[in-house]
């Protein structure tokens, strides 16, 4: 029987979490060091951990943070450097010339474009690029917050090349002994058990997400088209099915050949591509254009401080005449020079992964790394500044300069507003991530199980053999109130590894389901939506966003449990 005091002790970190940041608003920066604290106390004061051990658990989530935070830095230093160079812009044009359609600029520039983005940065990045895109190009403030928040679920497990469950889930259990012990058991190293974790979510994924661009479109014409109807929704229900196939297919092969890294990155940009030719040779267009009502008669609520077609972003300027917007771009670029620099990064990518020479060489170089920290046996960390992702995409931007013919003022403001959009999240992720070790390593003091491990028993016991169906619930509330795919996998991937072992399904399946529900869980993460709603100068409609989302939240999370039971108890009970 689980103690009843422990259990309440261990739920003390998740709870304030939840107070601070879903009930009292409070920011990630002042909610997680509180959270920190707590789980200090709790570990004392129930679990008998001493300084020392304290001490190296936060240091240890202090490394794998810092690991995200490269990682994310540089992605958002690529997308600044192609925001000032003008090639979003080009990138922008080139998707809004195939069609003036606001259903097929929906399933071009949220579902492909967004997934893409998503796979390169990751972190809520889409929605705050993708959105003032949309609001430029025509759409309400309103719409363009609520497709772009829902149109890039797919891509969001592997969203950062990867980096929720590299990070999330590759790192956390390989400084997890008893997982680890677990998963050598069966054969493998923890690198291969999350590749074949990685894989059973791209399926989860490519069979739930096959009308996620529908919906996308849908919402759209539903809620905010004139005739509040779904109908003309279902009248691109071939193209929207088609630019699915054309980005599923790719992504569940990238997660079967090449693992975690590349499926959202790679499935998007084949995607992408293969659709936007289909279109621009003429097949799966519209018969008739639709568009939104007359501006006059949409509601106050739709529109806040920035009006559609009126509005800049990355030095883009866009007539305010109601049509299409057009891109005045200070320099001429291509379309091909435009991509370019993604297109490098993807080929470095997969090169650094592939080529064993280069990826034992980058592995073995540059390494900042801390084995038995303070004493504390089998308690490591480190910082792999080479091959981690961060440093491709620094390279690339680097190079960029030249190849766009960057000025010293570009290039100083593209590093400018990398720096403010990560400063913030240093803080946030350091205790993050910090408290979550704790309540790993708390087992470690004494005769008792971790307090991850004690909350995952009473959530087995509780929910018996239907638990698989609420294992991507539990991984949505940790994107809920963490704001982020990966924290959610920190903090709740050792749990549903555990939840699965006590009631005998299979770890890979749950944990698949687990990293899926992160991803759900950003469609109401109050961070993605608060930045989302800024950007478009919408700040204080979050309600209204979220009771939306909620949709198809509801949609995503139930099908992911079936087919979650289905994988564990039907299609492959004997998997690990």
């Amino acid at each position: 029987m689980v103690d009843a005091a422990l259990v309440g002790m261990a739920l003390l970190p998740l709870v304030a979490i939840t107070v601070l940041m879903v009930i009292l608003y409070q920011p990630a920066t002042r909610t997680m060091p509180v959270a920190w604290v707590i789980a200090v106390a709790v570990g004392y004061v129930g679990w008998g951990m001493g300084p020392e051990l304290i001490g190296a658990a936060t240091i240890a989530g202090v490394f794998t943070a810092t690991e995200i935070l490269w990682i994310v830095f540089g992605a958002i230093l690529l997308l600044y450097t192609l925001k000032q160079s003008g090639a979003f812009d080009v990138i922008n044009d080139g998707f809004s010339s195939i069609s003036d359609d606001r259903r097929v600029q929906v399933v071009l520039l949220v579902f492909l474009m967004g997934s893409f983005i998503e796979g390169a940065a990751g972190f809520g990045t889409p929605a705050a690029i993708v959105g003032p895109l949309l609001v430029g190009l025509g759409f309400p403030p309103m719409a363009a917050v609520v497709v772009a928040l829902t149109g890039n679920l797919m891509a969001i497990t592997f969203g950062a090349v990867g980096t929720p469950l590299i990070i999330g889930l590759e790192e956390v259990f390989s400084q997890n002994a008893a997982i680890d012990s677990a998963i050598q058991a069966q054969g493998l190293t923890v690198t291969e058990y999350v590749a074949d974790v990685a894989l059973w979510a791209a399926s989860i994924h490519a069979v739930v997400g096959i009308v996620l661009p529908f919906i996308g479109v849908a919402m759209m014409t539903r809620f905010f088209g004139e005739e509040r109807s779904i109908r003309p929704a279902l009248e691109v229900l071939p193209l929207t099915t088609f630019a699915w196939a054309a980005f599923a297919i790719p992504y569940w092969l990238t997660a079967y050949f090449l693992g975690p890294t590349f499926p959202a990155l790679l499935g998007a940009m084949v995607g992408l591509f293969v659709t936007a030719a289909v279109l621009r040779a003429g097949y799966l267009q519209p018969e008739e254009e639709w568009d939104f009502g007359p501006r006059e008669g949409w509601p106050n609520h739709w529109v806040g401080d920035i009006e559609p077609g009126e509005s800049t972003s990355g030095g883009r300027t866009v007539a305010a005449d109601g049509g299409t917007a057009q891109a005045t771009p200070e320099r001429e670029m291509s379309l091909g020079m435009a991509w370019l620099p993604y297109i490098l990064t993807a080929g470095l990518l997969v090169v650094t992964r592939v080529w064993s020479p280069l990826q034992t060489f980058l592995q073995s170089n540059l390494i900042i790394a801390w084995n038995d920290i303070l004493g504390v046996q089998d308690l490591s960390g480190s910082f792999r500044t080479l091959y981690l992702p961060g440093a491709i995409f620094v390279v690339v931007s680097v190079l960029t300069y030249g190849l766009h013919g960057m000025d010293r003022e570009e290039i100083t403001e593209s590093w400018k507003e990398t720096f403010q959009k990560i400063l913030p999240a240093v803080i946030a992720l350091w205790f993050a991530v910090a408290t979550v070790q704790i309540m790993i390593n708390s087992g470690r003091a004494g005769d008792l199980d971790s307090m991850l491990v004690i909350l995952s028993d009473l959530t087995a016991n509780v929910a018996g053999g239907a638990y698989p169906f609420f294992a991507a619930l539990v991984g949505a509330f940790g994107a809920f109130i963490a704001g982020s795919n990966t924290v959610s996998d920190i903090l709740f991937g050792t749990f549903q590894f555990n939840a699965a072992q006590n009631i005998g399904v299979p770890t890979q399946i749950v944990v698949g389901a687990q990293a899926v529900g992160g991803a759900i869980g950003n469609l109401v993460a109050i961070h993605n939506v608060v930045a989302a709603l800024a950007v478009v100068g919408l700040v204080g409609e979050e309600g209204r966003v979220i009771r939306l989302e909620l949709i198809p939240l509801a949609y995503y999370a139930a099908a992911t449990g079936i087919l979650t039971l289905l994988f564990g108890y039907v299609v492959a009970p004997g998997a690990f």
